[in-house]
Formats: C-alpha cells, sequence, structure tokens
C-alpha cells in the first residue's frame, strides 16, 4: 500500500526547510529518474524529443537533456522558451555543453518526453499547447510523461485534452490526479522518482492510499476442525432479476463462504445446485446482501425486525440506492457496505439529502465525493466503482487502480458484491471486506486468459479458484 497526496509542494518545502535540500538537487534526482529509465528502454532508442515548458516542470526536462547529452541524439523543443529561475539555470547548463533547443519540433523520434506543464495545470490549454500535444500523441514513440501528463488538471481531468504517456516517472510521490477515472488513459505506468531521500522520508500524514497486489489477503481456510458454519452464512435478497442474485450468490459461495441462501418469495427455478433459497431470512445468517437485480421493491419486515434490530452485517447494492429505507439502513447498522456505481452514487447522494449532482460532476471529482460521503456517514464503507474504484471509510479512501477492460460486462459488479459479502459473512471486518473483494475481482480479471472482449460474469467467477495460486 502507498501513500497519495493531493500535491507535493508542502513535501518539497519541507526538504528545503527540514533536511537543506535545495529546490536544485530535487530538480537534479527527477531528471537522473527519467534518464534511468530512458536508459533501460529499447538499446536502439536513439533519438530523444523534450518538449520541456517555461516553469519547472520544463525545468526537469531541460536537466535530462542534459544528462542524456552526448549518448543520444537530444531535441530539445521550448515552445514557450524558458521563463522560471530554475529553467533558465538549467538551459544556460546545457547551453555550456554546446547543446541548442531545436526551432521547430521534429515530427518523429524514438523517445518523446513530456515536460510541458506537469502538475498544478490551473486553466485549460491554449492553442499552442494543445497543437503540441496533439503532433506528440500522433508519433509512434515510448512516450514519457514529466510528474503528471501535460493536461490533467490538478482533479485528473484532461483540460480539454492530455499528453498519452506509457509512462509516467511522477516526482517524489503519487499524486491524486493520476488515478482519477478519466485520467487512466493518458498515465501509463506510473513510477515513482527517489528525489534524493528515502520516500519514508519525503512523504508526510495522508488520508489517500494506493492498494497493490501484494495487500490481498485471501480468505484461506487454515482450521482442521472447521466445517461450513465456521465460514458463516450470506443470504441474497433475490429480486425481479433473480440472475444478478444467483451471480452474486455463486461468487461468494466461490470466495469461501460456508452457505449462501437466495431469499426470495417464489421458486427460483435452474438454480445451481450449491445454493440455497428460502422465503424467511435464516436465523443462522451472518451476513445480508441486498439491491442487485431487486428493483426498487424491498420488504420492510426484513428492515425492521431483523437487520435494523439486530444489526446484521450487510451490503448494499445497485437498486438499493434509489429506496429511501437505505437512510435509516446507513445511520443505524454498523456493519454496512455500499457499493453504488457513478450513476447510482448520484441517485444516492440524493436519496439521503446529501446533494445533487450528475454523474459528469461525480467522475470529475470521485476523491472528493468519496471523501464528502464518508465524512457523512463514517461508520460506513463505500465502494466507488470505476476504473480505478475507490474505498472510502472514515474518511481514509483506498485507490484500487489494478481493473481492466475485461470488467466492462454485465454482472461484472454483481460478483463483486458476492465478493465483499463473501468476506463480510464470513466475519470479516467491512473495510477488509471491502479493500480485499475489490482487489479480488480486479485480479480475477487480470488473470483472464481469454481476449479480453470475451469475458462473462461466469468466467470472472471461475478465476476466483486460483486466487491466491503462485
Amino acid at each position: 500500500m502507498q501513500k497519495i497526496f493531493d500535491n507535493c509542494y508542502a513535501l518539497d518545502e519541507r526538504c528545503y526547510d527540514k533536511f537543506n535540500l535545495t529546490e536544485d538537487i530535487l530538480m537534479e534526482h527527477a531528471a537522473e529518474a527519467m534518464e534511468r529509465h530512458i536508459r533501460h528502454l529499447d538499446e536502439k532508442a536513439h533519438h530523444v524529443l523534450i518538449v520541456a515548458g517555461p516553469g519547472n516542470n520544463g525545468a526537469d526536462g531541460i536537466a535530462l537533456a542534459r544528462l542524456l547529452y552526448g549518448d543520444f541524439e537530444i531535441s530539445l523543443f521550448l515552445p514557450y522558451g524558458a521563463k522560471s529561475f530554475m529553467a533558465k539555470t538549467q538551459l544556460s547548463r546545457l547551453r555550456q555543453f554546446g547543446c541548442e533547443p531545436v526551432e521547430t519540433m521534429p515530427s518523429q523520434a524514438d523517445i518523446v518526453v513530456d515536460a510541458l506543464f506537469g502538475a498544478g495545470l490551473s486553466k485549460p490549454l491554449d492553442t499552442t499547447a494543445i497543437e503540441v500535444i496533439d503532433r506528440l500523441n500522433g508519433m509512434e514513440a515510448h512516450k514519457i510523461a514529466c510528474d503528471i501528463p501535460t493536461g490533467i488538471d490538478p482533479k485528473g481531468n484532461p483540460h480539454p485534452i492530455a499528453f498519452k504517456a506509457d509512462t509516467t516517472v511522477t516526482m517524489g510521490a503519487l499524486k491524486t490526479a493520476l488515478f482519477n477515472d478519466h485520467a487512466k488513459p493518458y498515465t501509463g505506468e506510473i513510477v515513482v522518482a527517489n528525489l534524493g531521500l528515502s520516500r519514508r522520508l519525503y512523504e508526510r500524514h495522508t488520508n489517500l492510499f494506493l492498494l497493490e497486489e501484494k495487500d490481498f489477503n485471501p480468505p484461506f481456510r487454515t482450521d482442521p476442525s472447521s466445517h461450513k458454519g465456521t465460514f458463516g452464512h450470506l443470504c441474497v435478497v433475490a429480486g425481479g432479476k433473480k440472475g444478478a442474485a444467483v451471480l452474486c450468490g455463486s461468487a461468494a459461495l466461490r470466495f469461501g463462504a460456508g452457505l449462501v441462501t437466495l431469499l426470495c418469495d417464489r421458486h427460483i427455478t435452474d438454480l445451481p445446485a450449491s445454493l440455497m433459497q428460502s422465503s424467511t431470512l435464516p436465523e443462522t445468517v451472518s451476513a445480508i446482501a441486498m439491491g442487485m437485480g431487486m428493483g426498487y421493491e424491498y420488504d420492510p419486515v426484513l428492515i425492521e425486525t431483523k437487520i435494523l434490530k439486530e444489526d446484521i452485517p450487510l451490503l448494499l447494492d445497485a437498486d438499493m440506492c434509489h429506496v429511501p429505507w437505505i437512510k435509516p439502513l446507513l445511520e443505524n447498522c454498523s456493519k454496512t457496505i455500499v457499493t453504488p456505481h457513478p450513476k447510482e452514487f448520484s441517485t444516492l447522494l440524493a436519496t439521503l439529502g446529501i446533494d445533487d449532482v450528475d454523474v459528469a460532476t461525480i467522475q470529475r471529482d470521485r476523491f472528493g465525493w468519496a471523501t464528502r460521503f464518508s465524512e457523512v456517514y463514517p461508520d460506513t464503507v463505500l465502494i466507488l466503482k470505476g476504473a480505478n474504484t475507490l474505498v472510502a471509510h472514515k474518511g481514509m479512501v483506498y485507490v484500487n487502480p489494478l481493473g481492466t477492460p475485461v470488467l466492462s460486462q454485465a454482472g461484472s459488479g454483481d460478483v463483486l458484491s458476492g465478493l465483499v459479502a463473501s468476506l463480510l459473512a464470513q466475519g470479516y471486518a467491512p473495510l477488509n471486506a471491502a479493500l480485499n473483494g475489490t482487489l479480488a475481482h480486479t485480479l480475477c480479471a487480470r488473470n483472464y486468459k481469454g481476449a479480453n472482449f470475451s469475458a462473462t460474469a461466469e468466467d470472472l467467477i471461475e478465476e476466483i479458484r486460483w486466487l491466491g495460486e503462485s
């Protein structure tokens, strides 16, 4: 798990004040990190085009040109000149080597480095920048972004377009702008550059964290005397679209729940033999999942007599975001997870009276809206689904960046609900259930061997059996 920050300005200032590491020293290390990455690329790559802006992001690029000059053919293009003190200083140093910026940008190179604006973009790109980025994106080259791809604003949105990198070498620490859904097509692989001191010393307190594959903790069984009751009894409320409940229940059973029962007042035909069904809530229930395929009908007796009174661990998905009863559930149940996609989250915010906001607004600031929900309902764990799924709890936000297009399929969300609810039933705390369930979901997608357009929800469920295998 790695730390994430909205920006690194305060972290840099601390380096200046506490460690006497000057701006120049940090910049040298930033350039060296990009240099190392370039030198480890294809040895046939020779021509490096560096497009540098007028400020300190550009100064990083100019310093990189100096480090590579002599071993590579360097084209340094400065569409705005060098304006900041460090940009002018780095350009003066480069000229001592006899290397001058080019007057016009080459049409092709082996490696392209975007050091135009990076972090802190506060206004839309002008026509010059748009033209430059558009030309760079059209080149067949390995593309590297310095700190943050130019055009990505501090919230992680193209403004209005952005450089499409194969690799982003971000300076000092990870930034939230790199992990908004809208930024994902532009960042490529993200590498953190050490700026002259350990990240443990550079980084400070944060409420934002990046999940990694190594954070996944599968529910392996270690007790040789265990039985099905040891691993919990999940009840899935089945509504009008019963297939969603079947997918949820099947995923939960495959992920280790000891018993899964579908609750429905009508008989479900062709139910998998391993899934039970009942018209009443079993006494042995250890967690409940509801909302997937449910429609807007709900059983007030179940809510009033069982869930609210007994505080049963609860996963609320999909249609539950539309039901007014979700408000007392979130206010009174202490072990609750809610799993909306952005459109459902928009509805949920309105249902709860938090705000009336559309999907586009949410997607422009996913971190902000997830945090706001968590502040209003700190005891509820939010899983805000997306290309980079967010898990929010008590003001902390965790990002799962491992999702792939394999998950862009009907039923994928029902499988996620089953994974998370299975862990709830097995006794995981809600936050741990959410973190491990979302990681399992994305790892199933990554492990899928077929064409990425061909996966079904059933394929994801089959992949569960291999999780945690070496």
